[in-house]
């Protein structure tokens, strides 16, 4: 008898797991109970058939790597970006605009929670590196502050 004989495994843990990637705009998730470990994911494809952009995420001219400047302001959770506060809505930040510390740059939604995303320090939009409804990862750049 094989190790994976042994292992029992709840195949309605994973429907939930599946259910909540689906939810979520998750690629992968995954839980680990002592040893026993269940990693659930799915390939993202992603269409702008139908989508309707109010502003294009603009940037500047090619710079240096965008992860070695500075004012890169990165995720801090795994989600999908939007870049205003409802579809249609003027963007929250564009290139060029003056900030002040504590303005909302985009939110992250992560598990059907809206998280603003707000900027660390006053200045300058100097690039913005995600596009509205873009999924992204922990760590990911999203909005670079001159």
């Amino acid at each position: 008898m094989s190790a994976f004989d042994k292992m029992r495994i709840d195949s309605g843990l994973v429907r939930q797991l599946a259910e909540l990637l689906d939810q979520t705009g998750l690629s992968e998730i995954e839980i680990q109970n002592g040893e026993h470990r269940i990693r659930v994911g799915r390939a993202i494809s992603v269409s702008t058939a139908g989508l309707t952009v109010a502003a294009a995420a603009p940037t500047l001219a090619p710079m240096a790597a965008p992860a070695d400047h500075a004012g890169m302001v990165k995720s801090p959770m795994v989600g999908t970006t939007y870049l205003a506060p409802q579809p249609g809505a003027v963007g929250f930040v564009t290139v060029g605009k003056q900030i002040a510390a504590g303005d909302t740059l985009l939110i992250i939604e992560a598990m059907k929670v809206m998280n603003p995303i707000v900027a660390p320090r006053a200045g300058k939009i100097l690039q913005v590196l995600v596009e509205d409804g873009q999924p992204v990862e922990f760590d990911q750049p999203l909005v670079i502050i001159e």
